[in-house]
C-alpha cells in the first residue's frame, strides 16, 4: 500500500502534469489573453485606508491619494557602460534613461577585466556605479563570480590548477564580504550545465575538469554564502533544458536544502523573438523548483545581421518594441518570475556589437523604450485618488511595492505616510490631528 506521503506526492506530480499539458496547448494569443488576470493576481494587492482624527474617530468625505514610489518587481538591466560615454551629454542621457526606467542593475565582475592586473581589483569602479545606483534607489547584483569563459580567465593566472582553484575562492570570498549590505545578490556560478564547450579551452576550465564541476560549484556557492549570510545567490545559465536542470538537481547542501536562492534563466534571443508559449514553458519548468525566476541576460535585436554590420533599422525598432511588449507581459503575468534583466541599454558597446539596445548608439530612445516605459511607470503604477465617504475608509487595488499615501481632510489638513504593500494585503490607519 502507498503511504499518505507518497498518495500526497502522486497527487502533485499529476496535477503538475495537467497544469503543463494545459499549458503546452495554450496559444501565445491565449497566453496573453489571459496576462491581465494573471497580473492583478500576482502582480497587485488590497491596500485599505482609514482615516480617523486624534479620537479615533473616522474623517468622513477625506481625501485619499495614493502615488507609487517603487516596484517590488525588479526591472532592471546590466549597468556597464555607466561612466564610460563621452561627450558628458551622453553620459547624462545614459544616467537618465536608465533611472527612468529600472530599478535594478546588474555589475561588471568579470574576472579578466576586473582583475586585469593580480592584485590589483577595479574595486574604484564598482563603488562608484554602487553609489550612483543607491543614490537612485536601484539594487544591484554582481555577476558572474565564478565562470571559464576567457572574460574569466585573467591573463596572469598561473599554470597550476590548484592554485587557479585557491585564487577563485579566495576572490569569491573577498568581493562577496567586501560588499556585503551593499551588493547583495550574486550570480555566483556562470553557465556550468555546458562548461566544456568549443572555445571555452583555457586554464580556468582545466580547474573546472580537475576539481568537477558540481563540487566546484557547490563549494563556490557555500563561500558566497559564508561571506554573506544574508546575500540572494543565483544560479545562472544560457541553457534552459535538461543540462541545467541536472546542475540545479544536484545544487544542495545539508537535508537537501537548495544552496541556490534563485534560478537565473539567461534568454539571449539574437537570432529571433521567443514564442510566447516557449517563454511560458521555460518558466513552468523551473518555477517547480519552488524558489523565485530571475530572467537575467535578456535580448532581442532591432536589426538583421548584414554582411556590412549589424545595426538598427526602423522596421525592425517596431518589431522589437512589440516582442519586448510581450515579453515582459509574458513574464510580469507569471507568478514565479521575480526580475528581468535586459542585455544592453544601448547599442553602444552592446554585446557582439548587435542592436540590442533600449537606446541608438546616440543614446536616444528606440520605441521599445517609450512602450516599456509606459507599461512600467504607468499601465503597472498605482496613481489614484478617492474619497473615503462616510465610513472614514478607502480599499483599492495597488501594484506590490513602495507607496505614498496622502490624506487630507476637508478642512484641507492632510497628512502623509509611506507604506510597502507586497504579497499580503496593506492596512493603514492615518490620524488627523
Amino acid at each position: 500500500m502507498c503511504s499518505i506521503a507518497q498518495s500526497i506526492s502522486l497527487l502533485l506530480c499529476s496535477l503538475l502534469a495537467t497544469m503543463q499539458v494545459r499549458c503546452e496547448n495554450m496559444t501565445d494569443d491565449q497566453l496573453l489573453a489571459g496576462a491581465p488576470e494573471r497580473i492583478s493576481r500576482y502582480r497587485e494587492s488590497a491596500l485599505t485606508v482609514r482615516v480617523v482624527h486624534g479620537d479615533g474617530k473616522p474623517v468622513r468625505d477625506a481625501k485619499v491619494t495614493v502615488e507609487q514610489l517603487s516596484h517590488d518587481f525588479l526591472f532592471g538591466c546590466n549597468l556597464f557602460m555607466l561612466n564610460r560615454l563621452q561627450p558628458p551629454e551622453l553620459e547624462r542621457q545614459y544616467r537618465d534613461r536608465f533611472a527612468a526606467l529600472f530599478n535594478y542593475a546588474t555589475l561588471p565582475f568579470y574576472w579578466a577585466g576586473f582583475e586585469g592586473e593580480q592584485g590589483k581589483p577595479q574595486y574604484d569602479r564598482i563603488d562608484a556605479m554602487v553609489e550612483w545606483c543607491q543614490a537612485q534607489g536601484i539594487a544591484c547584483k554582481g555577476h558572474p563570480l565564478v565562470w571559464n569563459h576567457v572574460a574569466g580567465v585573467p591573463k596572469w593566472l598561473p599554470e597550476d590548477l590548484g592554485t587557479i582553484r585557491a585564487l577563485s575562492d579566495a576572490r569569491v570570498t573577498e568581493i562577496v564580504a567586501r560588499y556585503r549590505g551593499r551588493i547583495d545578490r550574486w550570480d555566483v556560478v556562470n553557465e556550468a550545465a555546458d562548461p566544456f564547450r568549443a572555445g571555452f579551452e583555457n586554464l580556468m576550465t582545466d580547474m573546472w575538469r580537475q576539481a568537477g564541476v558540481i563540487p566546484l560549484t557547490v563549494a563556490s556557492f557555500q563561500l558566497a554564502r559564508k561571506a554573506n549570510p544574508e546575500a540572494t545567490l543565483l544560479i545562472n545559465d544560457y541553457r534552459t533544458d535538461a543540462a541545467y536542470e541536472r546542475v540545479v538537481d544536484q545544487l544542495v547542501g545539508e537535508g537537501g536544502k537548495p544552496l541556490y536562492a534563485v534560478i537565473g534563466i539567461q534568454s539571449h534571443m539574437h537570432g529571433g523573438a521567443w514564442p510566447v508559449q516557449r517563454v511560458w514553458e521555460v518558466c513552468e519548468r523551473y518555477a517547480k523548483y519552488g524558489v523565485p525566476l530571475h530572467f537575467t541576460e535578456t535580448t532581442i535585436v532591432s536589426g538583421p545581421k548584414t554582411a556590412g554590420g549589424w545595426e538598427t533599422t526602423p522596421e525592425g525598432e517596431q518589431r522589437q518594441a512589440e516582442a519586448v511588449v510581450k515579453l515582459y507581459t509574458t513574464l510580469f503575468s507569471h507568478p514565479a518570475v521575480e526580475a528581468l534583466t535586459w542585455w544592453d541599454f544601448s547599442d553602444r558597446g552592446a554585446w557582439q556589437q548587435a542592436p540590442a539596445g533600449f537606446l541608438r548608439k546616440d543614446l536616444s530612445p528606440k520605441p521599445a523604450y517609450d512602450q516599456l516605459l509606459e507599461l512600467v511607470k504607468h499601465k503597472w503604477w498605482t496613481r489614484a485618488m478617492e474619497s473615503a465617504g462616510e465610513t472614514g475608509a478607502v480599499s483599492l487595488r495597488v501594484f506590490r511595492g513602495r507607496h505614498r499615501v496622502t490624506v487630507t481632510a476637508p478642512t484641507g489638513k492632510s497628512v502623509s505616510q509611506e507604506v510597502r504593500v507586497g504579497k499580503e494585503d496593506g492596512d493603514l490607519t492615518l490620524t488627523l490631528k
